[in-house]
Parts: structure tokens; C-alpha cells; sequence
């Protein structure tokens, strides 16, 4: 039977298909709804506090202040029971009126379940998207960029409050990626700082640095590298290239002659370049999802075209990696994928609380896999994995979420070399903390949403 349930407090888009499918998963497991707190109202000015009022009138507000500071209370009975061993005596002390010690020891893990704070996605609208390009502006009232792994870091042709404000919907025009992850940055930097004022005993399902961190390719590389996990190996290493030519200048140099080029806080295959340069003639070619229109009296716009381009002009692809470099990039050796069904494969592995569960092939026969390409979806078995190939990818993944000690969920995309015969190795290409979208796949009878919500039930021991 599980303990009685922590409220679960989801900072979202209300109503996209991520909270409707929490909220479905723990009806299923009779665990209470969620309380749904908008991105955007919140990027509109509205405190945490107020938003959590408005989910719970009539005195249930404070019913969860008051919860979480018993949990307060009993947390800190427990560090003092280690030190003197007097758990009883404390107990009767603090013991709320007309309970004894033993009584209060028993409701115990009650009074611990303080509320368990989880950040989905903030993408699927422009209305945020454009909020957050206002947010992270240089004139933006907010400037806390403690969160941003590259704060320090300009932006190019940054945006005002005003200009950013005026942004119009372009279905996949990719306005201004890195002041968009600066504002993101500073909405994360903003809501942890709002909870810990208001609910100090909640823990965080995946800590917001740490998100800011898996948000930005070039951070979660350096932590994994850092943690000994295996990654594809870094072009330039410490000294990385800053565009078109120091590329190609240190692709000769390293004899690493294809690459994959990746926007910092690209999503969706978004801003990925698949590229290769032949050393003897210096041809090139780039399969990627970019698109660019180009203007004669304004500078060119960049998009996710949502299927894959090839470039072989040598201007237009100098045009599109300085600006992928100029808002942030990083380029790794091409790992020759695995194969199956004739095309190549990589792993996309859920792993909550140290625990790999439920995983997808992604199919493809272009070199870039990514179910929003439309890739073939395959159980890893039918993708010709072993068992023992498939417990060394689950070993991987979960290796890959301990070098975020702050976070209990990410979806960890594995690439498996080819190779046949025990010679296949296993490299983490991405940490995604909202990579758990994984539609018709159940792991221990579960979907994604209800295992994690299981298991966060089970245990509480999530990050404060």
C-alpha cells in the first residue's frame, strides 16, 4: 500500500498533452491532482504564492503551509535523535497537543510529506516562448543569471523588453535561442527563489540548476565527461571551436572529419547539424532540420524546417554555423550508430531515482534519430540489442542521471556504436529533463507518468 501521498505541485503549460497525462497517471493510482501553476502567468507577473491560492481556496493553502512546517519540525527532530539518541523524549516535547510520542512518531511520515515541486516543459507556446526572449533582455527587470552555465556570455543582437514584446507567431522560426535560455534561466533562478520563501521543506523532483544545466548541451557534456561518463569526444576539448572556419580549421587538425553540431538548448532535433568535410577537397555536406530564408534588407531568419535539409554550398553553411555558434554550440565526433531494419538507431532511456524502466529504439536512415523526424520506433530487442547490450545501456543511462545528484527523472539518449561481436560501446549523447513523452510504452505495467509517480510516492528522498 502506498504512503500517503506528498501534493504534487507541476509548474506547466495547463492542459498540454505533459500535465494532462500526470494528472491521467494519478487518477489511475489514486493519488490526488496535481496543483497546475502556468508558465505563462507567471512570466505575466504573478507570484507562486498567489497562483497556489487561487488552486487552493478555503483555507487549504495554509493547511500546506502548516503540513510543511510540521515536516520542518519533524525533520529536525530526526537530525537531533541522530546525534543523541533522545528521539522520545524530543518527541514528547514537540508532540502537538494530545498526542503522545509514540503517537506522533507514527504520523511521522505524514508530517514529512511536504510538497513535491516538478517543472515540465515550458515549450508548445509562443506566448511563453516570446516571455521568455522579453525575460532574458538586457533591460529585463529580472537579472539573476546565477543559473545560466554561461551567464557571462553575451548575446547576439540582443532583443529589449519592447522589441522582444512585439515578436509575431512564425510556426518554427527560431527567434533568439540564447536569450530565450537566458530568460529561462532567470524564470528558473526566480521560482526557486519564490519556493524557498514560501515552502522551504519542499523538495524538488529535479532541481532547477540542474535543469538549467541538462538545458545546455555544452554543460551536460562537461558534467558527464566530469562524472566518467562516456561521451562522444568533444571537438577543440577545453578550447572549442567559435564558428564556421576555427571548425573546419580544428576538424582537419584533430582528423575528425564529421562531426555533429548542436545549438546549446536546441530540442526536437532542433539546431542540429549532421556535418562532414572531405579533408582531400575540402567539399562539405550538412544534413540538418535548419532552414533559413534569406532577405536583402534585413538579416536572414533561421528555422526548424521539421524535416531534414542537405547543404553542400560552402556560404550558406558559413551563414548557418556562425549563427548557430553565436548563440551557443558544440560539435562531438559522429559516433557511427548501430544498426537495424536498415537504418541506424540510438536509446532513448527513462530513468527515475537511479532506476532505468522504460526505453524506445529510434529508427532512422539519416544520420539524425528523433522521433519528432518521424523515426521508426522499435523495441531496443527488436532492434537487435542483447540482453546484455540492453543492461549496458541501462547501466549507462543511469551513470549519466547520477552526475545530477539534484535531479530523481530525465529521458538520457544513448548512442550504441556499430559493431557486432562484443565490440559495441555505449555513449551518452544527451540528458533531457523532460524526456519522458514516450506515448504506448509501458514498463512493469506502467506508462512513463505512472511508474514515475509510483515511484516518487515510494520515496521521498528527493533534493530540497
Amino acid at each position: 500500500m502506498m504512503q500517503e501521498a506528498q501534493p504534487l505541485i507541476l509548474l506547466c503549460s495547463p492542459g498540454d498533452k505533459r500535465s494532462a497525462g500526470i494528472q491521467q497517471a494519478r487518477s489511475r493510482l489514486g493519488l490526488p491532482p496535481a496543483l497546475l501553476i502556468s508558465y505563462l502567468e507567471l512570466l505575466q507577473g504573478a507570484s507562486l504564492g498567489e497562483l497556489l491560492e487561487q488552486q487552493m481556496p478555503g483555507g487549504r493553502m495554509a493547511e500546506l503551509l502548516e503540513r510543511q512546517a510540521q515536516g520542518d519540525r519533524m525533520a529536525q527532530l530526526q537530525e537531533q535523535q541522530a546525534k543523541d539518541g533522545r528521539l522520545d523524549e524530543l518527541l514528547e516535547w514537540q508532540a502537538p497537543a494530545g498526542l503522545t510520542a509514540g503517537q506522533t512518531k507514527q504520523q511521522m511520515p505524514a508530517a514529512q510529506a511536504a510538497p513535491l515541486l516538478r517543472l515540465e516543459s515550458p515549450g508548445g507556446s509562443f506566448e511563453a516562448e516570446r516571455a521568455l526572449i522579453a525575460l532574458g533582455a538586457p533591460d529585463a527587470g529580472e537579472q539573476d543569471d546565477l543559473l545560466h552555465p554561461f551567464g557571462q556570455q553575451r548575446d547576439p543582437y540582443p532583443l529589449s523588453v519592447r522589441a522582444a514584446g512585439r515578436l509575431k507567431d512564425m510556426p518554427g522560426v527560431l527567434h533568439h535561442p540564447s536569450q530565450w535560455f537566458r530568460g529561462y534561466c532567470r524564470l528558473l533562478a526566480g521560482v526557486q527563489r519564490e519556493a524557498a520563501a514560501l515552502l522551504p521543506a519542499a523538495r524538488w523532483q529535479n532541481h532547477p540548476g540542474d535543469i538549467a544545466a541538462m538545458t545546455d548541451k555544452r554543460r551536460t557534456q562537461q558534467l558527464l565527461a566530469a562524472a566518467g561518463v562516456p561521451v562522444p569526444r568533444p571537438l577543440g576539448g577545453s578550447q572549442p571551436p567559435a564558428g564556421y572556419e576555427s571548425l573546419r580549421e580544428l576538424m582537419l587538425a584533430e582528423r575528425m572529419h564529421r562531426v555533429f553540431i548542436k545549438l546549446a538548448c536546441g530540442s526536437a532535433a532542433s539546431g542540429v547539424i549532421a556535418y562532414q568535410i572531405n579533408p582531400a577537397t575540402g567539399a562539405e555536406l550538412a544534413v540538418t532540420t535548419i532552414g533559413v530564408e534569406q532577405y536583402i534588407t534585413r538579416p536572414p531568419v533561421y528555422y526548424n524546417a521539421g524535416k531534414l535539409r542537405r547543404y553542400t554550398d560552402s556560404a550558406v553553411l558559413k551563414e548557418i554555423i556562425n549563427w548557430l555558434y553565436s548563440h551557443g554550440a558544440y560539435a562531438e565526433q559522429w559516433i557511427p550508430k548501430a544498426g537495424a531494419a536498415g537504418g541506424s538507431f540510438d536509446i532513448r532511456q527513462l530513468v527515475v531515482l537511479g532506476e532505468a524502466g522504460h526505453s524506445v529504439a529510434r529508427v532512422s536512415t539519416t544520420p539524425i534519430t528523433n522521433l519528432h523526424l518521424r523515426s521508426r520506433r522499435m523495441t531496443p530487442l527488436e532492434a537487435g540489442l542483447t540482453e546484455a547490450e540492453q543492461e549496458q545501456v541501462r547501466r549507462t543511462a543511469v551513470q549519466a542521471l547520477a552526475a545530477f545528484p539534484r535531479s530523481a527523472v530525465a529521458g538520457i539518449d544513448v548512442l550504441v556504436s556499430s559493431g557486432s561481436g562484443g565490440a559495441r560501446r555505449t555513449y551518452v549523447a544527451d540528458v533531457n529533463p523532460f524526456g519522458d513523452l514516450l506515448y504506448d510504452v509501458e514498463y512493469e505495467g506502467f506508462s512513463t507518468y505512472e511508474w514515475e509517480m509510483k515511484k516518487l510516492t515510494e520515496y521521498r528522498n528527493i533534493s530540497t
